[in-house]
């Protein structure tokens, strides 16, 4: 029979080996813990760096028919503070080449990737110019997205039946602009009173041979396309909107906006545009 001091000596023995076992498995534990933490974070640092890879940067704006690029000021802002390449093309619209052309020169710029913005005849302008290479996507923001042959002027000519005549002066020298005191009504409804006087003042005059300029091959046929339908729009129905959108195959919103909503609703517009940067390069090509 053991003595009390055996006994005590076996006893604290095996409470150090059963310490010892204890302090394994959780050194183990810890270990696993650890191990997993790292193939979580790895995962989720790989797949944030994935999604930054998969969103455009770069937005090239387009402005349209008697006004310049200054109006996407608002749009421009929004989406500077996001992080986003932001230029601004200003066109003549002199000449549907020339436009085209000049917006090809600021896709030329862009390091990557770019997605393409166009409001009102705008729209006309990215149905060309998107067939660069470097272009991702398209955004029609109350715009006209003509199809192969179209023109901006016989896309007027087909508007539905009961949509108001617009109030355009007789062209001089080539070049139309809008009666100064119904413009705020027709192109800026709800713009600030102030606002909507100054572009009627500041109107820049519209080429004829800008809106006859016909589309050799419309980029929505290959690229992914997003729209912004106004639907208080006195300048392109909504319906002609809806049409063009839909003939588009392009993802559409509505917002409650007269023609000028890149001015009205920068806000609006911005999301649009970040949601086609976070979408087209995900989006296969047709």
């Amino acid at each position: 029979m053991k003595n009390p001091e055996e006994l005590m000596l076996e006893n604290t023995a095996s409470l150090h080996k059963s310490d010892i076992k204890e302090k394994s498995y959780m050194t183990a534990l810890v270990r696993i813990f650890l191990v997993a933490m790292l193939f979580f974070a790895s995962k989720e640092g790989l797949m944030s760096q994935t999604n930054q890879e998969q969103k455009v940067r770069n937005v090239v704006l387009v402005h349209g028919g008697l006004v310049d690029g200054s109006g996407w000021e608002g749009v421009y802002s929004t989406l500077k503070k996001s992080g986003y390449a932001v230029t601004v093309v200003q066109e003549a619209t002199a000449s549907f080449a020339d436009d085209v052309a000049t917006t090809k020169r600021a896709i030329a710029e862009q390091n990557g990737p770019v997605i393409l913005v166009g409001h009102s005849y705008g729209g006309a302008v990215i149905t060309e110019a998107g067939n660069d290479p470097k272009v991702a996507g398209l955004v029609y923001i109350a715009a006209f997205a003509p199809d192969k042959g179209e023109s901006v002027s016989t896309l007027i000519k087909n508007t539905p039946p009961g949509a108001p005549v617009l109030p355009i002066l007789p062209p001089v020298d080539g070049y139309l602009l809008f009666d100064k005191a119904k413009f705020p009504a027709f192109f800026a409804g709800d713009v600030s009173p102030e606002k909507a006087a100054f572009m009627a003042d500041s109107q820049v005059p519209w080429g004829v041979n800008a809106l006859n300029g016909t589309i050799s091959e419309p980029a929505w046929k290959a690229k992914p396309s997003w729209y912004l339908v106004t639907t208080e729009d006195k300048m392109i129905p909504p319906d002609a909107q809806r049409q063009m959108a839909k003939r588009a195959g392009a993802m559409i919103v509505e917002v409650k906006s007269s023609h000028s909503v890149f001015v009205s609703h920068p806000q609006a517009v911005a999301t649009l545009i970040e949601k086609a940067a976070k979408g087209a390069l995900l989006v296969p090509a047709r």
